[in-house]
Formats: C-alpha cells, sequence, structure tokens
C-alpha cells in the first residue's frame, strides 16, 4: 500500500506564535555550534562481528507497524523485494535482517541479493542466495536482528540491488522502514526470491521491511559515516526511486573523490523526535542511538539533523518562563531538555571514541508547525535559508510544503558539508 502523504499526517491544531518560537530555535541551534574534540578507536564495539574489516553501505532505521498499513497486517506465505542504494562497493557482503518489533520469532524461508533490474525485475545472472549460519531457512527471535553470513558478491557504488525475503508462515505485525521514497514488491503467494522476472510481485509499497543494513568489506572506505535524524534525513517529498536524499548525495560526493572514502548509512527515521518515542515515527534519538548510530561496522563519524519535531509535536515549550503554544499533542517540552537531548547523544558518541557533528535546523515558518557541544557544525540553515525572509525555506529548494526540500534542495545540503572535516587528513 502507497503511504498516505507526509502533509497529510501533520496537521495544525493550534496557530504558533513565530517571534518567541524563533527565539527558542536559536537559542537551540547556538546550542549546536560548540566544538569538542574526539579520538577514533580502531572499531566501534557492538554487536556486530568484524567491524574493523567492514562499513555499512546502507542502512535503514526499524519501525514497529503503523496503523492501516501492510506492515500492521503482515505477510503469509508472501516475498518482499527491498529495493536498496549502495554508497560505497565492496565484496563480500553481509545483509542485516530484522524483526526488532516482532511480537514473536519470525521465520525466514529464503533470501536472495541481486542487481535490480527495472520494476522489480532482477538483472540476469547476478542473484545470489542467503544464508545464516550456513542455512537458508532461519527464525529471527522476537525484538532481534541478525547479520548474515558473508555472500560472495561484489557490488559497486551507487548501485540498486534487490533483497528478496519469503516469509513460509503468518508473520502477524512487520518490522519496517515507513518511508522508503523508494518502490518496493510484495509478491502474490509463493517463494518468489529466485524469480528474475517481477510478475509475480503485484503490490507496490513504498516502505521497506524486515531489512535494515548492507554491510561491505570495502578496500576503498575508511569507516561509515552515520547520518540520524528525522523526514528531512529521511528524504520525505524527494523524487520516489530517484535515490535522492541528502545523505544519497553526500555519498555521490564522496565517491568522486581519489582515495580513502566513507561509507553513508542513513539512519533518518519521518517524525522522529531526540527525546520522545512514538509508535508511528519511532523510538527518540536517544533511545535508538545504540542500535542505529553506535553498532554500525566501521562507524567514524556521526551527522545528527534532528529537534524540529520535538518542538512541533510540542503542546507547549517553556522558554524563560514563558509558555509558547505548539501545533501538535505531545510532551511538553523546553529548550534545554532539547539541549540536554544532543549532550547525551554527544557523550555516548564520544565514549566509543567518534566524531560527532551538529546540523543546525532548516527554516520552517509558513510549515504546519514553526516556532553544543558537537565535534563540529554543519549550517544547513545557512544554505536553505530564503535571502529575502531568513525564516523561511528559499523557494528554489522547497518541496512545496515549507519543511521538507525538494531534489535541488537535497542536493544543496549535501554540498554544504565540508568533505575534509569527514575525510582522513
Amino acid at each position: 500500500m502507497i503511504g498516505a502523504s507526509w502533509a497529510g499526517r501533520r496537521k495544525v491544531t493550534r496557530p504558533i506564535r513565530f517571534w518567541l518560537l524563533g527565539t527558542v530555535l536559536l537559542l537551540i541551534l547556538a546550542a549546536t555550534i560548540a566544538v569538542f574534540a574526539g579520538s577514533r578507536p580502531a572499531a566501534a564495539a557492538g554487536r556486530k562481528p568484524d567491524a574493523v574489516r567492514w562499513v555499512t553501505s546502507w542502512g535503514a532505521g526499524p519501525q514497529a507497524a503503523g496503523r492501516d498499513t501492510i506492515a500492521e497486517a503482515g505477510f503469509d506465505n508472501q516475498t518482499v523485494r527491498d529495493i536498496i542504494f549502495t554508497s560505497v562497493g565492496g565484496d563480500p557482503i553481509r545483509l542485516e535482517l530484522t524483526n526488532a518489533y516482532g511480537a514473536s520469532p519470525l521465520r525466514i524461508g529464503r533470501v536472495t541479493v541481486a542487481v535490480s533490474g527495472a520494476d522489480g525485475a532482477l538483472a540476469p545472472g547476478t542473484i545470489y542466495p542467503v544464508t545464516y549460519r550456513g542455512r537458508p531457512s532461519f527464525q529471527i527471535p522476537a525484538g532481534a536482528q541478525v547479520l548474515s553470513d558473508p555472500v560472495a558478491m561484489r557490488v559497486w557504488p551507487l548501485e540498486e540491488l534487490a533483497v528478496s525475503v519469503y516469509l513460509p508462515d503468518q508473520t502477524g505485525r512487520a518490522t519496517y522502514h515507513l518511508d522508503a521514497s523508494q518502490v518496493n514488491w510484495v509478491s502474490a503467494p509463493g517463494d518468489h526470491t529466485a524469480d528474475q522476472d517481477a510478475s509475480a510481485f503485484v503490490v507496490p509499497t513504498t516502505s521497506w521491511f524486515y531489512l535494515s543494513g548492507l554491510v561491505v568489506r570495502s578496500a576503498q572506505a575508511v569507516g561509515t559515516v552515520v547520518a540520524i535524524g528525522d523526514s528531512i534525513t529521511d528524504g520525505v517529498n524527494s523524487d520516489v526511486g530517484a535515490n535522492a536524499r541528502w545523505p544519497n548525495d553526500l555519498a555521490r560526493r564522496l565517491d568522486a573523490v581519489s582515495g580513502p572514502t566513507l561509507a553513508v548509512a542513513d539512519e533518518g527515521i519521518g517524525g522522529n523526535r531526540v527525546l520522545s518515542d512514538s509508535r508511528v515515527f519511532g523510538v527518540s534519538a536517544e533511545a535508538r542511538f545504540g542500535r542505529d548510530v553506535l553498532d554500525q561496522p566501521g562507524v567514524r563519524d556521526v551527522i545528527v539533523l534532528e529537534g524540529i519535531n520535538d518542538i512541533g509535536f510540542s503542546p507547549v515549550m517553556a522558554y524563560r518562563g514563558a509558555v509558547v503554544s505548539g501545533v501538535s499533542s505531545g510532551t511538553a517540552v523546553s529548550a534545554g531538555q532539547i539541549i540536554a537531548g544532543y549532550r547525551q547523544l554527544i557523550a555516548a558518541a564520544h565514549a566509543r571514541g567518534l566524531r560527532i557533528f551538529g546540523a543546525t535546523l532548516l527554516p520552517f515558518q509558513g510549515a504546519g508547525y514553526y516556532s553544543g557541544a558537537f565535534d563540529g557544525v554543519i549550517d544547513f540553515d545557512q544554505v536553505m535559508r530564503d535571502p529575502a525572509d531568513p525564516l523561511r525555506l528559499n523557494p528554489a529548494y522547497d518541496s512545496g510544503d515549507h519543511l521538507h526540500p525538494n531534489d535541488a534542495g537535497y542536493q544543496a545540503m549535501a554540498n554544504a558539508i565540508n568533505l575534509a572535516m569527514l575525510l582522513p587528513r
């Protein structure tokens, strides 16, 4: 099922006092630009083995099934085919499969990976079986994720792959990633993991299912930069199927640089908040930081672009004794609480010896809601603002909702990142 539009999920309930929320926003942005220094370990500790030799070429933050979605209904004797986009190439590869929000063990009947063709088809001669502990069929415990055995497949940078997962039993609510900005596929009954053509894949969807990572052994990549954030990092309102999210554009820039490079893992979740959990928009950045960031193979640097939803979903925000009306139901937060949340992420990253960069929030006056201590700053606000009205997105970069960039805007964001800040000197 094609997901509902993002604009339809964000309804204004109360007017905003722009001048005061603007002051709050500036306070939060100011807290993101103090500079700290941090060392890097040879590899991040975590559940995934061989992190020093492996990097995350693609990632997607897992979410619990939303209401009125395919994920809520689950699957039974069906195959899902997820289309993903690599940041770096390598050989061999491994897939991370997830049952993070499953209520019971998930039986996987068979998995394949191939180079993606058109409209859900597979490129001839590129289909590879995927196993876990030597078995083509296996179970993933409720609440768990597993990393497959190495697959002797070479993938290239900036390449689309198709991962097909056969689900022989009734799954119950599925773990998924809601906004993929990519057309994926669900089959008619049966195991269609080895089908080169797409005739059995009858239901298009813009969500990914049961897949949270692609790990590659790369001779070129010296590590992984993880982008954690909300819908803007997730690429909402970018052209579906164009791989035009700003982390994709950052991967393209890194790929064009000669010498050592970095893999890019996009861990944005639409609607996500720094402080508060949501069934629809995922657990908070604080809660998922270990799983989605610290445990990524080869993680070296972190970019944080999050906080707009903490402001926008808050019914009231306290600022120097004043109460500022918000625009949506939710838990009231203060600017100080959001800043404290940033500091927790920073402390967790530094405890692993990682560098963490804060990105300034984009201008968002006119959207449905409006209103430090990092190792460096990425000033998206300066790049994306309207020169004639700095509180608004530049019309050339506005997808139309005054909050999410269009493809040109996401490219401008990627171009604003100083690669020398990330790449080894």
